[in-house]
């Protein structure tokens, strides 16, 4: 294989990555690499803890692209093992670890989303249950044996729990030690990670060294931002673009963030070139508006494509431009003089995931008849025979709900 010079490599490697323990064996590693004609095993692990994914979990997956277009080897691990512990990363306490059904319910739906981002048929996937699941009573005693407490509680979130009397469960200590026994496993050469996963690569180099191994180069990628400006994007924050949404709803999600998270959000998740991103913050000083627009189409055309792009922009300017219902808006049909609550049916059109998120958007002021403002959670839609109107949720989401006989 003809590999891009190792200077090349490294740069590219190091575009957007937050930390990069440490750089000089990444280096080497690229030079043998190079020298040997042999890929680096680049891994990461996705733990099936929801149905869908998000350009949050998008910036790790473009930075392993970019290693396979670089002609090395992605190795994605589905932590249908790990995701039965519950990951203990920057939780104030205990998750609840997962059930094996709603594992194995939310794997299904991963791949179709991983592979808009990754090369299906440059990715090797893989289920830590392969190995993991075989481990007995007495591997798991001998594993743990290598691992201080003192270093456990070195980990920020465990720290701080301990500290605030918060209690710590034993089977969260193990969820570092097995996600550390994947590398082991895989002779990683590199572990993918964000901000908050630093503390378990760098116990996968541990045990690689205990295993005698050349231990793994950690590079760790910063946390998306959310659409709310202030936490990091998480369906626990209400705050996502999802993979799978569409393009409408992607194109105006992501006009929504703030003007001081368009060069993150640009650096983090476009494909944009150095020059290019150049061009794009002196527009933000300029005209942050089209600055914005620019960035949606481009993150709108990575997974819906060019036409998918221009569906989104037209809808936006529709809809809250021109402040016009869309002619694809979903009918709704209320039985004639017949009381039916609102939030029943705004989870019922899938405007909000559930009833508590249904009653946050009309609390919030986000929900009109009409162009009339509905904030009483309490709220129900009476209907005469005939009769129409206009339900919007959101600034995106529009409904016609119509009066029918029984």
């Amino acid at each position: 294989m003809h590999w891009a010079p190792v200077e090349e490599q490294l740069s590219l490697i190091k575009r957007g990555v937050s930390e990069l323990i440490p750089e000089e064996e990444l280096l080497e590693k690229l030079k043998k690499s190079a020298q040997t004609n042999t890929p680096l095993k680049v891994k990461l692990g996705c733990d099936p803890t929801r149905p869908d994914l998000h350009l949050g979990h998008s910036v790790i997956l473009r930075k392993l692209r970019q290693f396979q277009d670089l002609g090395h080897e992605a190795v994605l691990i589905i932590g249908d093992f790990t995701a039965l512990i519950g990951d203990p990363t920057g939780q104030n306490k205990t998750r609840p670890p997962l059930t094996e059904q709603e594992v194995k319910e939310n794997a299904k739906t991963y791949l179709e989303q991983v592979y808009q981002i990754l090369d299906p048929e440059k990715t090797e996937l893989v289920y830590n249950s392969e190995w993991l699941g075989g481990l007995s009573f007495m591997d798991i005693i001998r594993e743990s044996a290598k691992i201080t407490v003192a270093r456990m509680i070195e980990r920020d979130d465990f720290s701080k729990r301990f500290q605030a009397n918060e209690p710590i469960s034993l089977h969260e200590f193990l969820y570092p030690l097995a996600q550390a026994l994947d590398s082991v496993h895989l002779h990683s050469d590199v572990e993918l990670g964000g901000t908050d996963q630093k503390f378990n690569l760098l116990m996968g180099r541990d045990m690689q060294r205990s295993e005698g191994q050349d231990p793994q180069v950690c590079i760790m990628m910063p946390l998306l931002v959310g659409t709310d400006g202030v936490q990091k994007m998480s369906k626990s924050y209400e705050n996502t673009i999802a993979l799978n949404d569409t393009a409408e709803e992607m194109y105006g999600k992501v006009l929504s963030i703030s003007d001081e998270q368009i060069m993150p959000w640009a650096e983090l998740l476009s494909e944009y070139s150095e020059e290019e991103l150049s061009a794009l913050r002196e527009q933000v000083n300029a005209d942050p508006r089209n600055a914005k627009h620019d960035l949606s189409w481009h993150i709108t055309s990575l997974f819906h494509g060019e036409e998918g792009a221009a569906s989104g922009r037209h809808h936006f300017e529709t809809t809250v431009i021109q402040k016009t219902v869309p002619d694809d808006a979903p009918v709704h049909h209320v039985m004639a003089g017949v009381d039916e609550s609102l939030i029943s049916i705004i989870t019922g059109l899938g405007f909000a995931s559930s009833n508590g998120e249904a009653r946050r958007l009309i609390q919030q002021g986000g929900v009109s008849l009409d162009d009339v403002k509905v904030t009483d959670v309490q709220a129900s839609v009476t209907l005469e025979k005939g009769q129409e109107v206009v339900l919007k949720a959101g600034k995106r989401k529009f409904a016609i709900l119509a009066a029918r006989e029984s």
